[in-house]
């Protein structure tokens, strides 16, 4: 495996030499799935950068916290906002070791050049003056949601025979709410609520009806709206797979709100969960499906 190499690469290096050695060693476990047994932290280190395929993986994982790379990047001399959330934190460290200004974010349509190089600096005056970067930052969290939510929950499908990720009620509101639909010919609709319950059915599509869910993370399968009150509404469309068969696509919004009581970190408020077989999609396009839901139904679920 070749792993990281360059400027993402040195920097991964300065990030990893700040962790301590329990995370260190403890990030190489999850990174190496325990295939590699280390000595000290120099091989930690030296396994993990080689079992990374690229730097946003790495920065993304739990042990590598969000003052991990506030700090690494003071040292960079790169000045940021010290309210500044880990997805902030990680875009701007994936922009310094770029050439060409690749960030997580897909570009949003009439975004400038000027307003794409103020959105580096987001400081409050930034963020109150221009409002597509407020926007910027917005999509980058359900961008980053989705890639952490489908990852956690395809992993305890035992058909990929992966390592199960830490899966549970702790990422959901205590009176969260699922409502799932599925249409294949006649449409089913299904509602549980609290976190056991929302958590244990969500589980059971991949652990024990072993679906794989694909999302669709361009511009027309992802949208991102924020409230004035803090819930975000992530909205995202995707395929649905068994083994090597396509089954459908499906329709996934998530509510999610900050808890205080948790390190500030999002949580899911409620979740509606669409699904249509093949036999209920009359010849639509299935390889990269596109949402059905336009930005006022999801305003309206805003206020629900």
């Amino acid at each position: 495996m070749a792993g990281l190499s360059g400027p993402a690469r040195d920097g991964c290096t300065k990030i990893l030499n700040l962790l301590s050695k329990a995370d260190l060693l403890s990030l190489s476990d999850t990174v190496t799935n325990k295939m590699i047994v280390v000595e000290n932290v120099t091989e930690a280190a030296e396994a993990i950068l080689s079992f990374t395929s690229n730097a946003e993986e790495l920065l993304r994982r739990k042990k590598v916290h969000r003052d991990v790379i506030f700090k690494y990047l003071a040292k960079e001399g790169v000045k940021m906002p010290p309210s500044s959330e880990k997805h902030q934190l990680v875009k701007r460290a994936l922009q310094l070791w770029s050439n060409t200004e690749v960030s997580i974010e897909e570009r949003l349509p009439g975004t400038t050049d000027h307003t794409r190089q103020r959105s580096l600096a987001n400081t409050p005056q930034d963020t109150a003056d221009v409002k597509n970067d407020a926007t910027f930052d917005i999509l980058a969290l359900g961008q980053q949601f989705c890639h952490w939510f489908f990852q956690l929950l395809n992993s305890h499908n035992p058909s990929l025979a992966q390592q199960p990720q830490d899966w549970g009620p702790q990422h959901f509101w205590p009176d969260v709410k699922l409502r799932l639909i599925a249409r294949a010919g006649s449409e089913q609709m299904e509602e549980f609520l609290g976190a056991e319950l929302v958590s244990c059915r969500l589980l059971a599509l991949t652990k024990e009806e072993h679906l794989l869910l694909s999302p669709n993370l361009e511009p027309h399968g992802l949208k991102v709206l924020a409230s004035p009150h803090g819930l975000v509404l992530v909205a995202v469309a995707g395929t649905i797979h068994r083994d090597a068969a396509c089954l459908g696509i499906f329709e996934q919004i998530f509510g999610l709100i900050r808890s205080p009581l948790d390190n500030n970190s999002w949580k899911i408020r409620s979740v509606t969960l669409k699904i249509r077989g093949q036999d209920a999609l009359m010849g639509m396009q299935m390889s990269a499906p596109a949402l059905s839901y336009n930005s006022s139904d999801l305003l309206l679920l805003c206020s629900l």
